[in-house]
């Protein structure tokens, strides 16, 4: 990789670096043409200390990877987007996914990594050691840098102990704010579900025609429970109880592995099952993230906006953690709908931001929220993003034209 870098160094060719492609904001866009340096067959699992609960791994190792190659050692790696992403490219984009409620996102779950930098400097930002206060937090800085500042090759990543009990369960509501109101009670209690997501009665049919189940088309939450027996029992059914303070149904259990499995691959499966709703349709995919206390106000806020449409739009969100996600449908071949999707997402973002929320949870800045950058956290805090960027990286070849314009 060192020398990779060092010839577009050289010749002053901007280099991007490919995970597996599954990000949604125009990361791995090549804008300034340059090389695209695919990460994907750096895929070894360099060492799992499993008394320690980490593993190191090179940056193409998949997350589904990881898992089965620690299926018996009794550890798991926790952080879960859906697609089938590099680690590497989550570490890029700081990403998180369905069990972030609990287990944190990528920020919380890279103890390190080695990176390649501009100038062809290769660095490791830390040990294994779980905490330290030496020198600055470079493993903080790389991670969510998108490939700007240095090009991630190996990452130490947090595991976490298989639970004795896990128990999933779906529950439904007669409004968004009724099933928001819970989880905001949920969280303000202290119960550590473990997975906690939002689905609007929309997104619940799409599920539904696509994979031929039979979920109540109403909104719904899709949970989990780790710990315990005892400790699952007694989380869920102190859910239960609030779910029905507000109008919740009974919960329909999948406690059986195959049966969790079905569930989670409904969930994560809804993103196909949206595209049916609009055949030949493409997706504008939205993310924000408010703070938990104001995640009603904005989904009701959001929902009206939704009402009022034209398009087809699937409402979801990893809601334990105050973020949501809007999935547009729009007809490529109409710029009208295109425009009408566009703006939906601009007020949404300025919607979060207006309640003290950001314009990305877990997508990252990309492309389509560098405008916004400067919105949320104004233009003092972003040109210390520029000259960070500018000491690192002074000609501008890391994946150009991402997250800050110099």
């Amino acid at each position: 990789m060192r020398d990779i870098v060092g010839i577009c160094r050289r010749h002053r060719v901007p280099m991007i670096p490919f995970g597996a492609g599954t990000s949604v904001e125009g990361h791995v866009l090549p804008v300034r043409g340059g090389v695209t340096i695919d990460l994907s067959q750096m895929n070894r699992i360099v060492a799992v200390h499993a008394e320690d609960l980490d593993a190191t791994v090179e940056a193409g190792v998949t997350r589904t990877q990881l898992n089965e190659d620690l299926r018996d050692t009794g550890l798991f790696f926790a952080i879960d987007p859906g697609a089938e992403a590099t680690l590497g490219g989550m570490a890029a984009t700081r990403a998180s996914g369905t069990n972030a409620v609990r287990y944190g996102t990528m920020r919380d779950n890279v103890l390190a990594v080695t990176a390649v930098m501009a100038d062809g400097r290769v660095v490791r930002t830390a040990r294994r050691a779980r905490k330290s206060s030496a020198g600055y937090d470079l493993t903080r800085l790389f991670v969510g840098s998108e490939g700007t500042l240095a090009i991630i090759t190996e990452l130490t990543v947090r595991l976490h102990p298989v639970q004795e009990a896990v128990s999933a369960a779906t529950c439904s509501f007669p409004t968004t704010r009724a099933a928001v109101d819970s989880v905001i009670q949920i969280i303000q209690t202290g119960i550590p579900v473990a997975r906690c997501e939002f689905l609007d009665a929309l997104a619940v049919a799409a599920i539904n025609r696509h994979l031929r189940t039979a979920y109540p088309e109403r909104m719904t939450l899709f949970l989990e429970f780790h710990g315990s027996a005892a400790g699952v029992a007694e989380q869920a059914g102190r859910v239960q109880e609030i779910a029905r303070e507000h109008g919740g149904s009974d919960f329909q259990w999948a406690i059986k592995p195959e049966e969790r499995s079905r569930l989670w691959h409904a969930r994560h499966n809804l993103y196909f099952a949206g595209l049916q709703l609009k055949p030949g349709g493409r997706y504008v995919s939205t993310d924000v993230c408010v703070p938990i206390s104001r995640l009603s106000d904005c989904l009701v806020e959001t929902e009206r906006d939704v009402r009022a449409a034209r398009l087809p739009i699937v409402v979801v969100g990893h809601v334990g953690d105050g973020n949501f996600h809007l999935g547009i449908l729009f007809d490529p071949d109409k710029p009208a709908e295109l425009a009408e999707a566009s703006a939906i997402n601009e007020r949404l973002v300025a919607r979060a931001l207006a309640m003290d929320g950001t314009c990305t949870g877990e997508h990252g800045i990309g492309l389509g929220k560098m405008r916004h950058l400067v919105d949320e956290h104004g233009e003092a805090t972003v040109s210390v993003m520029r000259d960070i960027k500018r000491a690192l990286d002074p000609d501008d070849l890391l994946n150009p034209g991402k997250v800050v314009e110099l």
